[in-house]
């Protein structure tokens, strides 16, 4: 998960620092250089590592940090707000165009996933922000990129532009855009083709798009995974031409994030998006203040909230809320809700955003999924009656259940057992909402 192994040594360090009554400059020096080992550690730019200790330590020193009744929430605050600057605090949304399309244009080395995360964008900017995106396809050179993002567009059922009679990618982005404009497509997301370096042909294509059309924001595509390097390619592409932002691929199987925590400080170019997997829907928008707040272990409630309103379907909910306040909770109302949490992402993922919530490894993660699994199939080899009244299922019922299933009975067992647990927590929780009927609407 990305920063986890920075975030697990910023809370050791904040766990210390909060036990003291006092602190004075000598401990709190001692505790600034526990934070610049572990943000080196985290593979941060050294000069990077080395300003944001000077400038926590100034700030903390002119708050008068080492006189405060609670220094050491002070001090955690302070570290708090410099993560979110040097995450690139308050300069991270896209820039929509009022009145016309907006123009994005793709841009990286081949082989990052350019095209998958053109796609991944498209999805997003459909589902989060009601845009109605045309994915143009201007990566002429690589024999499958075109009928790729064709797919990919079906997938996610947004429109697509595609030329394969030789036109030129700049033409072709022309086009795309009066296309555009005839469809009331009001955002255009242009994939360029990538090279394996970075050369004086592929910029001078990528050039020759923006002469061709009005392109309002050029996001460049690097992968977290490869460190300082994803550094020297934004500054390599940015003296070329201009970036606007950046979207930051396999930011969730990176758990040092020193490339994110170093690029915008050292290139000036805000991070936009985050990758977070390989599904088409696991792209989120980058919040620095949220990610800071993830670091230091305060969780991400916004996010989830956010995940929440995305993924879950508001009508199954209400019904199965009515139904818990009126003491009807079956099996099929476990069922639902189950799949509803599955919506919202890996369970593990979910802890996470909980401030103060244990975390669960990444093995650890994958059990309760499985087992979340296990009871989905179970409960789907039951009959309509047995999902509605339980303890109807007796031998012959729960034999035929398991083998349907392709578990011991002894499982079967134990899934009642935790419905009738379930079952009572939420008849405690009935009689609560019939005493307070507006808790939850």
């Amino acid at each position: 998960m990305a920063f986890e192994s920075l975030s697990d040594k910023m809370q050791r360090i904040f766990k210390k620092i909060k036990g003291q009554a006092k602190i004075s400059e000598s401990n709190m020096d001692d505790m600034l250089k526990e934070v610049r080992l572990a943000l080196l550690e985290a593979d941060v730019n050294f000069k990077v590592a080395k300003e944001f200790i000077s400038n926590v330590k100034e700030k903390a020193i002119g708050q008068k940090v080492l006189t405060k009744l609670s220094p050491g929430q002070m001090f955690v605050k302070i570290v708090r707000d410099e993560l979110a600057t040097l995450l690139g605090s308050g300069d991270t949304e896209l820039k929509f165009i009022v009145g016309k399309p907006t123009v994005i244009m793709m841009i990286g080395l081949q082989g990052t996933g350019k095209t998958t995360t053109a796609a991944k964008i498209s999805n997003l900017l459909k589902k989060k922000y009601a845009k109605k995106p045309l994915l143009v396809a201007c990566d002429i050179y690589r024999p499958a990129a075109i009928d790729q993002l064709e797919i990919l567009a079906k997938q996610i059922n947004v429109d697509i532009y595609t030329d394969r009679t030789g036109t030129k990618p700049p033409a072709i982005a022309r086009k795309a855009y009066e296309q555009a404009l005839i469809n009331k497509n009001d955002v255009v997301i242009i994939d360029t083709a990538g090279r394996l370096q970075i050369d004086e042909a592929l910029m001078q294509e990528l050039e020759d798009i923006t002469h061709s059309v009005t392109v309002n924001e050029t996001i460049l595509l690097v992968d977290a995974m490869s460190g300082q390097d994803a550094v020297n390619v934004a500054t390599a592409f940015n003296e070329k031409l201009p970036i606007n932002g950046l979207v930051m691929s396999k930011l969730d199987g990176d758990s040092r994030g020193g490339a994110a925590l170093s690029i915008k400080h050292l290139t000036g170019i805000p991070i936009k998006f985050a990758g977070v997997g390989e599904k088409i829907t696991d792209l989120e928008v980058f919040h620095p203040e949220r990610m800071a707040d993830r670091i230091i272990g305060m969780g991400d409630v916004l996010s989830l909230i956010e995940n929440v309103q995305e993924n879950i379907d508001e009508e199954v909910a209400m019904k199965t809320t009515k139904r818990i306040a009126n003491g009807l909770f079956d099996l099929t109302d476990m069922l639902n809700l189950m799949k509803q949490m599955k919506k919202m992402g890996p369970f593990g993922k979910i802890l996470r955003m909980l401030p103060g919530m244990p975390k669960l490894s990444d093995e650890d993660s994958e059990k309760v999924e499985k087992e979340l699994k296990k009871t989905e199939t179970i409960i789907n080899s039951m009959t309509v009656a047995e999902r509605k009244n339980p303890s109807i299922v007796k031998n012959t019922r729960r034999t035929r259940i398991a083998n349907g299933a392709g578990v011991s009975s002894a499982e079967v067992n134990r899934l009642l057992e935790k419905y009738e647990q379930m079952k009572k927590q939420i008849n405690q929780m009935s009689g609560m909402m019939k005493r307070n009927p507006n808790m939850f609407k």
